[in-house]
């Protein structure tokens, strides 16, 4: 008995009472944390990463000031005085600068629906210092208020009847968006000076999940619609409370509404919301790899047993589906419409037999009232024959002079009746009617003023599964093998395959289409143009060239970004327990 009991103290002895998680109510809604520390070539991957993608961040994060300058500016400011504590500096850097333990622990979780996040330091004076300079960029200090001793700093944003705390306690840092007039309980549980009864590191739920999932400690995520779907279409949830009486307060100024028949809510929410979300419970993520070359992460949405019946044992015979696919781009999505109608025509008939009764989710009666005549069109042939749809592209140009770009691949059509599909295709098409494939994958070629109309050669193949066109040079070779793909497994949903060199393409050619809008919208708002909105023409113009250089800052990242990834696969698919999807990066 000593030893057993030796034994237990020396397992629970390991524990950091102190540690974020401690502090994270068993029953909170949402989290994210590290269960363990990364090791340095783990931790020197993920700062690179994140490296890459802070300028792309920085230039949203510019983009948000710019939007809250009208309605808050002394938020904005404050926006403006956190981006600065950027300038020049690496995600490493600035996290020392701030003094942030980046071998540490830390959590963001709910408090309720209020978000809290708290972080060990490394360097508490690190911390101090820069919520000085925060306030010395915002140019004035932030209020100072106590709980029980403990000192905190907030700034209030009035729009939204919350407020933002910053406080350090001990060695950790925390901050938290609260409801302006947070109730002394929930301050001092945001603060850690009031413990859960019952917290998430002795709960093991997170450790729990990720041992069934297969994530890796370093970091994982965890939403329980469960509980936060109900506190937030109830209103009995103090942010969320505090959000709804502002919104209410404007609204009233404008109109003369009362504020109190705008926050009238009805006992059924909670029960609707509850419903809904038992629908799908919850939804988890972490990595499953994490290095200099990989970045596998997996998603898991736990769905009700009934919709993971329905699609887990599905087979669909599209092909390509079974694999991941050898083009640039090569995306596969199951579509059984058969299936998905009767799916669906079950949860019309589910909601029309027992309706939602909350005042904001009776739009939802409406829309499921409307989707079974759209199921009831969508049986028709030959709509009702279709498995699904594949995408495979070897080339993707943007077109010169913001041009149509040009593109070489092919198109494939899964569907349990190929010749209705076509016989349909040529009604639409007339020039289509001299076409007669055979059933055996054999390529046919477009006629001559279709192909004049691409601008490039183009054929067509059937089998008994799929009807497929290819269209670009040395497409018709690939097109017999791209019909005798593998379908789908049992339960495949979707699958795909992009190279990092076509993922530099989309960018261009969605960076071309942008300059063009940002161009047309300049010459509208250049010169002696009307005002609008009491904006004259140079404000307009003004307003146009900033939003055009954040926008070409932002493209400039995310093609730097793509310039390191090697390819990008994802797929899709549902088990017994609900969907699970995988992502696996390859950078260069």
């Amino acid at each position: 008995a000593l030893g057993f009991a030796g034994v237990m103290l020396a397992a629970c002895g390991h524990k950091d009472k102190d540690a974020p998680l401690a502090f994270v109510p068993a029953d909170t809604p949402y989290v994210v944390a590290n269960l363990d520390i990364m090791d340095d070539g783990t931790r020197a991957a993920l700062l690179a990463q994140a490296d890459a993608q802070l300028p792309s961040n920085l230039a949203q994060l510019d983009a948000a000031a710019d939007r809250l300058a009208a309605k808050d500016p002394e938020g904005a400011r404050l926006l403006r005085a956190l981006r600065a504590e950027f300038n020049g500096k690496t995600v490493e850097t600035f996290a020392q600068g701030i003094g942030l333990d980046l071998k540490g622990y830390s959590a963001l979780y709910g408090l309720g629906l209020a978000p809290v996040l708290r972080f060990q330091l490394s360097d508490p004076k690190a911390f101090e210092g820069f919520i000085g300079r925060l306030e010395a960029a915002y140019g004035k200090k932030l209020d100072l208020a106590n709980a029980d001793k403990q000192s905190y700093r907030k700034y209030v944003f009035a729009a939204s009847g919350t407020e933002m705390i910053l406080a350090m306690v001990d060695k950790q840092a925390v901050a938290a968006l609260l409801p302006a007039d947070a109730s002394p309980a929930l301050l001092r549980q945001a603060l850690g000076l009031d413990r859960p009864q019952k917290n998430l590191q002795d709960d093991g739920r997170l450790a729990t999940l990720a041992k069934a999932k297969g994530y890796q400690k370093w970091l994982v995520g965890d939403l329980d619609l469960t509980r936060a779907l109900p506190l937030a279409v109830s209103g009995k949830d103090p942010l969320f409370g505090a959000i709804q009486k502002a919104h209410a307060e404007a609204e009233s100024a404008k109109t003369g509404e009362p504020v109190a028949n705008q926050l009238q809510s009805s006992p059924s929410c909670a029960t609707d919301a509850a419903r809904i979300a038992a629908r799908v419970p919850t939804l988890s993520f972490g990595y499953t790899q994490l290095d200099a070359k990989h970045q596998d992460v997996r998603f898991d949405v736990a769905l009700a047993a009934d919709i993971s019946k329905a699609f887990a044992s599905l087979k669909v015979e599209l092909p390509g589906l079974g694999r991941s696919g050898a083009a640039p781009f090569d995306l596969s999505i199951a579509l059984p419409v058969a299936q998905l109608r009767t799916f669906w025509m079950a949860q019309a008939d589910a909601v029309a037999a027992t309706p939602f009764t909350c005042p904001s989710l009776t739009d939802l009666n409406d829309s499921f009232a409307k989707l079974g005549p759209a199921m009831q069109k969508a049986a028709i042939p030959p709509f009702g024959d279709m498995l699904g749809l594949r995408i495979a592209l070897d080339s993707l140009v943007p077109g010169q002079n913001a041009g149509l770009p040009t593109f070489s691949g092919r198109l494939v059509l899964g569907t349990n009746n190929p010749a209705g599909l076509l016989a349909m295709g040529q009604m639409m098409v007339p020039a289509l009617t001299q076409l007669k494939p055979a059933n055996d994958g054999t390529p046919v070629p477009l006629p001559k003023d279709m192909t004049s109309m691409l601008g490039q050669p183009g054929w067509l193949a059937m089998s008994d599964k799929a009807l497929a066109l290819g269209v670009g040079a040395g497409e018709d070779a690939k097109l017999a093998d791209t019909l005798k793909d593998p379908a789908g497994d049992a339960g495949q949903i979707t699958r795909m395959h992009l190279t990092g060199a076509m993922y530099l393409g989309w960018l261009q050619l969605m960076e071309q289409k942008v300059d063009s809008l940002a161009a047309a919208t300049a010459a509208i708002s250049k010169g002696d143009e009307p005002s609008i909105d009491g904006v004259d023409g140079d404000d307009g113009s003004t307003q146009a060239a900033a939003d055009a250089a954040r926008s070409k800052a932002q493209f400039a990242a995310m093609k730097s970004q793509a310039e390191r990834v090697e390819s990008i696969d994802a797929e899709m698919h549902v088990d017994d327990a609900g969907a699970v999807i995988t992502s696996r990066t390859v950078l260069k």
